[in-house]
């Protein structure tokens, strides 16, 4: 019998487009000729799917699956968002969810590996689904979250499913847990706390957000407007005790120019304190859940929310199909109108 090499199967898998273990069968069942594995492959419906892997898939759902202690996130993309709302398709993103969160593979690999309701493998799912469906359906990442006994998870899917997320929080009910997933749906921030911003993404936003201050200060010239002040800080990051001290200060010596009485100045420091913070806190807003206004009640953070109902949050994972992507300009809907017209043309 033929030796079925490493570098046999990565040519199998460059001119078929099928998985690595499904190459490797092929090769086995048929001694090692590439000829016949690739007719293998085509019998089996392999072929048909690999013939669409340079596609570009964008489009799709994310799956999200909850039991205990453990969840399961998974997106899952098609080429087009009418395949995204096929029954088939919604049970294959649904199946891969559980599976992964029964599995809590490492990675996509092992993910790939796990086995399915039908008793076929993730991956060969994916070509069974790409060859029954006619097009490329790919499974695209996952994220496997776990919560201790006295947590709780928040699940919420939104926009038909096109974003998912995952929250886990301490001393709360699933409700609110629920809610603050919608929020983290809705509002999309990057990461939990500024502590997990780097320093050198700050400077590159707050930089982004001084830049657009410019193009409106031209417009606002134009009519006379006064122009407004740029951002000196982004982050809580940047805000460091001397920079809080030396804030104080400044409030300070401005009310005294402006003659408000010493006797006063504690009740009118924390506001102008308060103000300070949210003017300088810009990036935090914008990528970091904490920071952010709850769009439940707007007249508090997230953080000061959570506070108030004395609850924590552990963290959140949130998914949107097609984060990343680019589309390619001759994507699936442009192929298919460009044969239509052909043939219309034929006529």
């Amino acid at each position: 019998m033929a030796e079925i090499t490493a570098k046999l199967v990565k040519e199998l898998r460059e001119k078929s487009g099928a998985g690595v273990m499904d190459a490797k069968k092929a090769l086995v069942e048929v001694d090692g000729d590439i000829e016949k594995a690739i007719e293998l492959l085509r019998e089996k419906g392999m072929a048909k799917a690999a013939k669409k892997a340079d596609r570009v898939a964008a489009e799709g759902l994310t799956g999200v699956y909850v039991s205990c202690n453990i969840a399961a996130i998974v997106e899952v993309n098609s080429e087009t968002d009418f395949v995204a709302k096929n029954a088939q398709f919604v049970e294959l993103v649904n199946e891969t969810a559980k599976v992964i969160a029964e599995g809590k593979p490492a990675n996509n690999e092992e993910a790939l590996a796990l086995i399915m309701p039908s008793g076929e493998t993730l991956e060969a799912a994916y070509v069974s689904a790409t060859a029954t469906i006619g097009e490329k359906i790919s499974f695209r990442r996952f994220a496997v979250v776990e919560k201790a006994d006295d947590q709780v998870f928040g699940a919420y899917q939104h926009n038909g499913g096109r974003i998912g997320v995952i929250t886990v929080l301490s001393g709360s009910d699933e409700d609110l847990a629920k809610h603050v997933a919608m929020h983290v749906a809705a509002m999309k921030p990057s990461v939990l706390s500024y502590k997990e911003l780097s320093e050198e993404f700050i400077h590159d936003e707050l930089a982004q957000m001084n830049h657009k201050i410019d193009q409106d200060n031209e417009s606002r010239a134009m009519v006379g407007k006064p122009a407004l002040p740029h951002y000196k800080f982004g982050s809580k990051l940047q805000l460091t005790d001397e920079v809080i001290a030396q804030a104080e200060e400044d409030i300070k010596a401005g009310l005294a120019a402006e003659g408000k009485p010493e006797k006063i100045w504690d009740k009118i420091i924390p506001g102008k304190m308060d103000r300070f913070m949210l003017d300088n806190t810009k990036v935090d807003q914008q990528y970091t859940l904490l920071a952010q206004v709850y769009i439940m009640d707007d007249s508090k953070t997230v953080e000061a929310f959570l506070e108030s109902q004395g609850v924590t949050i552990a963290g959140f994972t949130r998914f949107e199909v097609g984060d990343g992507i680019e589309k390619a300009a001759n994507d699936f809907e442009s192929e298919v109108a460009a044969t239509m017209a052909a043939a219309l043309g034929q006529n």
